[in-house]
C-alpha cells in the first residue's frame, strides 16, 4: 500500500509508512548540533557538578539554575521570538528536552516549567496575557508550575473541588482548595490553576501569581527519587485572582489540561531518551575499568548481553521519537500553510499525534527504568552505593511511568484514541480489520517470501499489524458497549501497537540509512540492502529487535484473545497469532555481541 498523503496520527496501524517520509537523529543539522552541545555542556558543568546540593534541596540554587539555563535561551526555545524566545520548531524544542534530560532533579524542574507551567498562557492566552508572562517565563525571571492534581482527583482531573467565585464586585475570582504533587511549587511565581467556576461541571484555568496573600504551603514532600524537585502541597484560602487572569474560556480547563498533558507525554519521551543514554554511557565505561577474574568484566557475556539490550532498546525507541516529533511538525506546518495561527496549529498537530504521544511516554519511561536496573546490575555492588551515579539515576527513574498520566492511563488511551478516530471516520479501520479477518479463513502463503533483508521485516511489520487488527476489530466485535470495562484486554492491545509503532520506526530508520550508505533509493528495500553492510551493527539491532518484538506480540495477543473468544474462532485466531508473528530464526546471540562491542570499543553509548 502506497499513500502521498501526510500521515495522520493514529495511521501507523493500517498504513505502510516510506523511509522518506520519516525524519532520522541522523539528519540533524549543524546548528540543532550545536544547540544540543550547548545544552549538554550546560548540563555537564553547570548542573552535573551540583547534583548532591540540589538533592539536598539548598535553597535558590534550583531557581538560579533555571536562570542560567534562561540566559542561553533554553527556557524559551519553543516561544516565539517576538515574545523573548528563540522559536524554534518543535523537534529542534525536543532535542534540547532530551539533552537536558540526564540533569536528574533539575530536568524536572526544567521541563515543568517550560512545558506546563509556559505552554498554557503560550497557547490558551490572549495577546495581553502573553505579553504580561511569557517574556519573563522565557527568560527565567519567572518560574511556572502547573496546579491540577488533588487529593481525591489524579487521573481524573475533571473531578476536582477547588472553587473559583466571582466576587460581588466583578473584578476578581476568590480560589479556595487544595492542590498537591505541585513540581516547582516551592518557588513558583506563575501558577496554572485549573478550578470550577460555582457549579460549572467543567475546569476552568486561571493564571495565579505565586506569591498572592492566600497561598500557603506545605513542606518540601519528601521522595524516593527526584528529591531535588520542589514538590509541595498548595492551599488556596480565598486568593483573589484578576477576573483577566482567567485563561480561555469559563469551562475549558479540561481541554487546556487534556492538550499541555498531550505535550508533556512526548516531551518526557524526549528526556528520558536522554538520560538512558547517559546511564548506558556510565555502564560500559564502568564495565571496562571493572576487573573479575583477571579481566575486564566486559569481556563476559553476561554483561555484554546487557549492554546489548540497553542499546537497542534506546536506539529504536529514540527512532519511534523523532519520527513522531518530525510528523508533528509536519502536521503544524501544514495548518500554518493553510492560514491557522501558530499557537493553535501546535495544539491541534499534537492532539491528532495524541496516540503517539501517549505511546512514547510508555515506551520512553519503561526503557529507561530497564536500562538504570540493568546498569545498577552492572555496577554490581557498587551500583547499590549512594556513591555511584546509578544508585541515583535508578531512583530519579521510577518516577516518569506515573508523570504525565500513569503508564495504565495512556495505554487506554492509546487504543481509545485511535478507535474514537475510526469511530469519527478519520482513520477506516474497518476495511482493513475485515482483510485481516478473511485472511484468516483463507488459504495461508507458504510461499517463499522476501529474499532481501529489509523487505522481509517489511513482511514481518505487516504480520504484526494485521495481528493488531485481529485483536482490536474481534475485540470490538464481541465485547461492543462493555470493551472500556476490559482494561487488560486494552492493555495488551496498546502493547502490541507500541512494540509494532517501534519496530516500524527502526525498520524505517536503518533501511534509510543503509539507503543513503549505498548511494540508492531509500525507499526501494530491495536497492537499499546494497548499504546492509555499511550499517552492520543497526542491522543487528533490527533483527534482535524484530525477534524479540514478534515474541512480545505473539504472547500478549494470545493473552487478549483467550480473555473474550473461545471454541473454533479461539483455535482459528491463535493459529493465525501465531502465523503473524513468526519471525525466522537467527543467532541472537553473535549479534548481540556485536551490539555491545560497538559500545565496549567506544567507551560509551555512540549512537
Amino acid at each position: 500500500m502506497s499513500d502521498t498523503k501526510a500521515i495522520k496520527g493514529g495511521e501507523f496501524i493500517i498504513r505502510n509508512v516510506k523511509p522518506s517520509e520519516v525524519f532520522i537523529p541522523e539528519e540533524w543539522t549543524e546548528e540543532q548540533e550545536m544547540m544540543r552541545q550547548m545544552t549538554l555542556d550546560f548540563v555537564e558543568k553547570e548542573v552535573t557538578p551540583l547534583l548532591d546540593r540540589i538533592d539536598e534541596q539548598e535553597e535558590g540554587l534550583v531557581p538560579g539554575l533555571m536562570e542560567k539555563s534562561g540566559e542561553l535561551g533554553l527556557l524559551g526555545s519553543s516561544v516565539p521570538e517576538e515574545l523573548g524566545g528563540l522559536g524554534l520548531d518543535f523537534k529542534s524544542t525536543m532535542l534540547i528536552t532530551e539533552a537536558i534530560g540526564h540533569a536528574h532533579s533539575f530536568s524536572v524542574a526544567f521541563s515543568a516549567h517550560t512545558g506546563i507551567g509556559t505552554l498554557p498562557i503560550l497557547y490558551y492566552g490572549n495577546d495581553a496575557q502573553k505579553k504580561q508572562w511569557i517574556p519573563k517565563l522565557a527568560s527565567g525571571e519567572l518560574k511556572g508550575s502547573y496546579c491540577l492534581t488533588e487529593p481525591s482527583a489524579g487521573s481524573d482531573a475533571n473531578s476536582g473541588k477547588t472553587r473559583a467565585i466571582l466576587n460581588a464586585e466583578g473584578t476578581h475570582y476568590v480560589l479556595n482548595g487544595q492542590k498537591m504533587w505541585i513540581t516547582n511549587g516551592g518557588f513558583a511565581d506563575v501558577m496554572i490553576v485549573f478550578a470550577k467556576i460555582d457549579d460549572d461541571e467543567k475546569l476552568s484555568a486561571f493564571i495565579v501569581d505565586g506569591h498572592s496573600d492566600g497561598i500557603t504551603k506545605n513542606p518540601e514532600e519528601k521522595k524516593m527519587g527526584i528529591k531535588g524537585s520542589s514538590t509541595r502541597q498548595i492551599f488556596y484560602n480565598d486568593v483573589l485572582v484578576p477576573v483577566e487572569n482567567l485563561l480561555s474560556t469559563r469551562e475549558n480547563g479540561f481541554k487546556i489540561a487534556v492538550n499541555i498533558l498531550n505535550i508533556g507525554r512526548i516531551k518526557l519521551g524526549g528526556a528520558v531518551i536522554g538520560a538512558a543514554k547517559q546511564c548506558i554511557s556510565g555502564a560500559v565505561n564502568y564495565a571496562n575499568q571493572r576487573e573479575q577474574f583477571g579481566r575486564s568484566i566486559s569481556k563476559y557475556g553476561a554483561i555484554r548481553v546487557k549492554i546489548a539490550q540497553m542499546a537497542t532498546e534506546v536506539y529504536a525507541s529514540e527512532s519511534s521519537l523523532y519520527r513522531a516529533t518530525q510528523n508533528i511538525d509536519d502536521a503544524i506546518g501544514a495548518l500554518k500553510a493553510g492560514g491557522m495561527e501558530h499557537g493553535e496549529a501546535t495544539l491541534k498537530g499534537i492532539a491528532d499525534f495524541a496516540p503517539e504521544c501517549a505511546i512514547l511516554k510508555v515506551l520512553g519511561s519503561e526503557v529507561l527504568d530497564m536500562v538504570v536496573d540493568e546498569s545498577v546490575q552492572v555496577y554490581g555492588g557498587m551500583g547499590f552505593s549512594a556513591e555511584s551515579p546509578v544508585e541515583r539515576a535508578y531512583r530519579d527513574a521510577r518516577i516518569n511511568r506515573i508523570f504525565e498520566g500513569t503508564n495504565e492511563i495512556n495505554r487506554l488511551l492509546i487504543i481509545d484514541m485511535v478507535l474514537k478516530k475510526a469511530m469519527k471516520g478519520q482513520l477506516d479501520l474497518m476495511t482493513p480489520a475485515m482483510e485481516v479477518a478473511n485472511d484468516l479463513t483463507g488459504i495461508p502463503d507458504f510461499g517463499g517470501g522476501a529474499t532481501d533483508i529489509f523487505s522481509q521485516h517489511h513482511a514481518y511489520l505487516a504480520g504484526f499489524k494485521k495481528a493488531i487488527l485481529m485483536v482490536m476489530g474481534s475485540a470490538v466485535q464481541k465485547l461492543m458497549e462493555t470493551l472500556s470495562k476490559e482494561q487488560e484486554v486494552l492493555m495488551h492491545a496498546a502493547d502490541m501497537a507500541i512494540w509494532a509503532y517501534n519496530m516500524e520506526s527502526l525498520l524505517l530508520r536503518v533501511q534509510k540509512l543503509a539507503g543513503k550508505a549505498a548511494g540508492v533509493d531509500c525507499d526501494d528495500p530491495v536497492a537499499a540492502a546494497a548499504g546492509a553492510d555499511k550499517v552492520e551493527i543497526q542491522m543487528d539491532m533490527l533483527r534482535v529487535y524484530t525477534y524479540e518484538v514478534g515474541e512480545r506480540i505473539h504472547s500478549a495477543g494470545k493473552e487478549a484473545l483467550l480473555a473474550f473468544a473461545e471454541g473454533d474462532e479461539l483455535r482459528m485466531m491463535l493459529m493465525g497469532m501465531k502465523r503473524f508473528t513468526k519471525v525466522e530464526p537467527f543467532n541472537t546471540k553473535e549479534a548481540r555481541q556485536r551490539i555491545a562491542l560497538s559500545q565496549i570499543e567506544a567507551g560509551a553509548y555512540t549512537f
